[in-house]
């Protein structure tokens, strides 16, 4: 499939299984009459796929050593890139960053890496399923400085345009999305 066919089809998917109208009160606080929940697109076999896919050919030239984000919404992504990656012949491992450490075990913020393993000094992509202020993109750019990983840029999935290109624009961490939530509001 063209990565205009797999850009509609995944855009198809997101409509049908994770888009919604109704008021809610999104992770940062605001209020809204729209909605994205990602999690059944992201647990779609297909729509896994797809996010996989076009990830992966968007940050493909980065030159990343890892992938992960926050907990919840980064885990599938994380694991499904790092996955496809492999299969592409171009390893980048994944993590992700928990909202707050265990308080047994480890106790470790950053979860995935091996015994021996580290971010320190690795190039990192921070992804993340929707974004609106992007608070929670910065969490986990801010774990991962502290575990000494250089932040390459954050991605998202849908981009709600509501300030968080200014936030990372404000922290000096590019930003970069694959839908703009405008895409989804046409015809609706």
């Amino acid at each position: 499939m063209s990565k205009s066919a797999s850009r509609a089809r995944l855009a198809e998917i997101i409509r049908k299984r994770s888009f919604g109208r109704g008021e809610i009160t999104l992770a940062s606080g605001r209020k809204s009459d729209f909605y994205f929940n990602l999690k059944p697109t992201m647990l779609d076999p297909e729509g896994a796929a797809l996010l996989a896919e076009l990830t992966y050919e968007a940050l493909k030239d980065d030159g990343l050593d890892y992938v992960g984000g926050l907990e919840m919404g980064a885990v599938p992504l994380a694991g499904a890139i790092a996955q496809l990656s492999w299969i592409k012949g171009h390893p980048i491992a994944a993590f992700f960053v928990r909202k707050k450490p265990k308080e047994h075990g480890a106790r470790l913020a950053v979860e995935g890496l091996a015994k021996g393993e580290s971010l320190n000094g690795k190039r990192v992509v921070i992804v993340e399923d929707v974004t609106t202020t992007g608070g929670s993109a910065l969490k986990a750019a801010e774990a991962v400085r502290d575990a000494g990983g250089k932040i390459a840029l954050v991605f998202t999935m849908v981009d709600r345009d509501e300030g968080a290109a200014e936030t990372f624009a404000e922290a000096g961490i590019p930003f970069r999305s694959l839908y703009k939530a405008g895409e989804f509001l046409k015809d609706r």
